[in-house]
């Protein structure tokens, strides 16, 4: 590995201005490398982060890949990380012709790292140094605790998806500190609702109050405002107090409750645990926001890349080899879901949308078809409004908000189902539905989505884990391993409440079995309504039981 010589380099900053004078935004500083396939290979299960630390996993996966690159040899065009300065990998024998595409497309993930508000909380320190010094730390305590080491990562890495990403965000994105956040809070939430019962008027009058006193007097706004409340409710103070003491302030997430009142880890023995946990959890929230924004990362990308591409007079001569490379970088699959060319096409659509005025009331009250493709009010600020929307959603909010049926029927877009020919013992796909509703459902189910779990203490010393059912059942493959190591991070007995697919009646399942059932055709077919019933599990002495709740 080594970094890029002065012709490319000169390449890639000649690129970084034609960026920039379209609107992109970004540091001054990148540092660009090239790799051959080894590197890429053992890389590739570090996340692209050469620093992060060591795990068996990573040595599974590489010569996993060693063995798909002899049968499907392939070679990725890059690959960013988004790190302080950005850096970013690519093969040594690109032409230059096609690093100019490469590097627009990098130069849009960076400015998406860089400037879209769920990687917040990445952008105040650079996380190859910090891993460097992680990974040094795992090191040390591997060679003087041996095994036990990894058995903490192997815990934590169990649930390392349930860490309080948006939680993070919030504390970075609110003004003010911690503790005048949470008398906000109980203020607004509690005192004026429940202890004061206001009127709504009154309730509004407070809350603009409380805006005005933040306007006039800036940072210290909320201080003057809290000095005032005190004068007119003397009791305020005392019941705050009191509603902290009994409650904690906080939502905190799986992790960091084991890290904070797990009596078995702070032990005086057991302290160097909470340093391994603590690195884990700390990496996980740090990829949390590229796993969120997978789609709106690569379609920002793969739109500048186009975009920019086609304007810039270095290429002149390989526009057949451009449009050869991005239709396969960008092509819409009938069967499945690419992301850059979804987001690609949702940039595109937005762009116009805004550009002729239809994100107006008069456009959105429009019935007629055609009237609908021939609007257009001309207003321009299309780029603009691309901007706000890279810099402020994430996948779900982006794909919940824009995809239309406008959008659907401008794509040729639809969901494609699956069925078996009993003929020819083959699977057939079809067009299951064109309706936007159903195509927006089915890329939100390929989102990432982990559960919602709320944590408590039950009895003496039992770990409550309260499952917020949202229609997705957890895989029952990974119960016992997942709650082993919670049990041995807690110190003692975890229950877990949880949905799971109530069986069928009795009689339906031998009917099924036994082949009784006459198959209906594909249009008499109606949609089976799910039950679901919840259910304990629980964990003690390394014996897993379950009970189901009545």
């Amino acid at each position: 590995m080594e970094l890029i010589d002065q012709h490319t380099k000169k390449i890639m900053e000649g690129c970084k201005e034609r960026a920039r004078d379209a609107g992109l935004s970004f540091q001054d500083e990148s540092l660009e490398y090239i790799v051959t396939n080894r590197d890429l290979i053992e890389l590739t299960p570090k996340v692209m982060i050469p620093t992060l630390y060591d795990y068996w996993v990573q040595d599974v996966e590489v010569i996993k890949e060693k063995g798909r690159y002899e049968l499907y040899p392939s070679n990725p065009y890059e690959t960013v990380i988004n790190t302080r300065p950005a850096i970013s990998f690519y093969n040594d024998n690109n032409p230059d012709w096609l690093n100019v595409m490469i590097f627009y497309h990098v130069l849009g993930h960076i400015d998406f790292f860089q400037n879209n508000l769920f990687f917040r909380h990445t952008w105040e320190y650079d996380f190859t140094g910090l891993a460097l010094s992680d990974k040094r730390m795992i090191a040390n305590l591997r060679s003087e605790k041996g095994r036990w080491a990894d058995y903490i990562i192997e815990f934590t890495r169990g649930i390392d998806n349930l860490v309080g990403f948006y939680e993070t965000l919030s504390s970075l994105t609110r003004p003010y500190a911690t503790s005048h956040r949470k008398m906000l809070d109980y203020y607004f939430d509690v005192f004026l609702q429940s202890e004061k019962k206001l009127k709504i008027s009154k309730y509004i009058q407070e809350i603009e109050r409380y805006n005005a006193c933040v306007k006039e007097v800036g940072d210290s706004g909320q201080q003057t405002f809290f000095a005032e409340v005190n004068k007119k409710y003397p009791e305020f103070e005392a019941l705050y107090l009191k509603h902290i003491k009994k409650k904690p302030g906080h939502n905190i997430d799986l992790v960091q409750f084991l890290i904070e009142h797990s009596e078995f880890l702070n032990k005086e023995e057991n302290k160097w645990m909470i340093s391994i946990m603590e690195v884990i959890r700390k990496t996980s929230l740090y990829f949390q926001p590229q796993i969120r924004t997978k789609v709106m990362n690569e379609g920002w990308a793969s739109y500048w890349h186009e975009v920019l591409f086609l304007r810039d007079d270095r290429i002149k001569g390989h526009e057949v080899d451009f449009a050869r490379v991005n239709a396969g970088v960008t092509s819409m699959p009938r069967v499945g879901l690419n992301p850059y060319a979804l987001g690609m096409r949702l940039y595109y659509y937005l762009e116009e949308m805004a550009d002729k005025d239809r994100f107006s009331f008069d456009f959105q009250r429009l019935g007629d078809a055609e009237d609908r493709k021939s609007y257009d009010k001309g207003s321009g600020d299309g780029l603009e409004y691309l901007f706000h929307v890279c810099r402020n959603y994430s996948d779900f909010t982006f794909i919940n908000t824009f995809i239309d049926q406008d959008f659907v029927n401008k794509n040729k877009l639809f969901v494609a189902g699956k069925r078996l020919n009993q003929q020819r013992m083959t699977w057939q796909y079809y067009v299951k539905s064109r309706k936007a509703k159903d195509y927006k459902q089915m890329v939100q189910d390929q989102l990432y989505h982990p559960p919602n779990m709320k944590v408590d203490i039950k009895g003496v010393n039992t770990l409550y884990l309260n499952h917020m059912f949202e229609g997705k059942q957890l895989v029952n493959d990974f119960i016992f391993n997942t709650m082993l190591g919670i049990g041995y991070l807690w110190g003692g007995p975890v229950q877990l409440e949880t949905s799971e697919v109530a069986a069928p009646p009795k009689q339906q399942r031998q009917d099924f079995m036994f082949g009784m059932a006459a198959p209906k055709k594909e249009e008499e077919e109606e949609k089976k309504e799910i039950t679901w019933k919840r259910s304990v599990y629980t964990m003690e002495d390394r014996k897993l039981t379950k009970k189901p709740i009545e």
